[in-house]
């Protein structure tokens, strides 16, 4: 088994960036363990060193070099982080130089551009778009739908709130969420609320069994938690998808990432915040 390295993700801002690039590079190494320490807010040479005497302490406790991942703009503050006990990967400074070279410009080196409020266009498209999933959540203003960007319909507990959410954070995505009740099956047809929206509509399942424990965490031991009530919507649902030619989606195995992603590509939906 591999000794733990201690992993710093240091960044002048929230870290936010810094943690997504490191976590895809790191989660390549399987069976290494990892204890990550998020440093956030980095903007001075005294904040440095204390990072400094946290990498040298990790790596005479560890018998390792600790990994330091960094996105610092300033380059006295990238400079007094490295260390010779630890690897450093600095982000800005492995894409920053060559990007300059080849658009033949400077870079601005302004801190917190990627995650401030620099773009108030995006930003308020970023807020807009979470007030509306959160005040269109389970079909609570179905009147409202056609200012949605898309409308995601399927069973209770099938993913259909957490994607409407990211992708309002993550891309400026009006979301609405529709569940399909029991009382909206049988028919194997649409509700007459989504109707109107057929074009904006993308369907959500799930595997009986995935949607059997969801529930019983909620609801245990009742009809709505059955194997056999989720057998049921799930076959009513995914029927009512293919007779109306819906784009759909099984979320059983996927995150809510993969989710949010494969809808945005599928549906052609164009992002409003980068």
């Amino acid at each position: 088994m591999p000794n733990r390295r201690t992993v710093f993700i240091v960044s002048d801002r929230t870290g936010i960036t810094a943690e997504m690039l490191s976590h895809s590079l790191l989660t390549q190494f399987d069976g290494q363990d990892f204890r990550r320490i998020t440093l956030p807010f980095i903007d001075s040479v005294e904040k440095v060193q204390q990072v400094v005497q946290q990498v040298l302490e990790a790596a005479e406790r560890d018998a390792e070099r600790p990994v330091v991942f960094s996105t610092l703009i300033d380059d006295e503050l990238r400079n007094a982080l490295k260390v010779d006990c630890a690897l450093n990967l600095d982000f800005f400074e492995a894409f920053i130089a060559p990007l300059e070279q080849e658009l033949n410009r400077k870079s601005s080196h302004t801190i917190g551009k990627t995650h401030g409020v620099a773009n108030f266009s995006e930003y308020n498209a970023r807020i807009e778009a979470i007030n509306y999933a959160l005040a269109h959540d389970d079909g609570v203003k179905p009147r409202d739908l056609d200012k949605a960007d898309i409308v995601l319909v399927g069973v209770s507990r099938s993913g259909k709130t957490p994607t409407c959410l990211y992708m309002a954070l993550q891309y400026g995505i009006k979301a609405a969420n529709y569940p399909l009740i029991p009382e909206d099956l049988g028919e194997i047809k649409l509700p007459q609320a989504l109707a109107p929206y057929r074009h904006k509509l993308f369907g959500l399942t799930i595997s009986p069994d995935r949607l059997a424990a969801i529930r019983s965490q909620r609801k245990p031991d009742s009809k709505y938690a059955s194997i056999d009530n989720c057998r049921f919507e799930t076959a009513e649902v995914e029927a009512i998808f293919r007779r109306e030619g819906l784009h759909y989606l099984d979320t059983t195995a996927k995150s809510i990432e993969e989710i949010s992603s494969t809808i945005l590509h599928r549906a052609k939906l164009e992002r409003k915040v980068f």
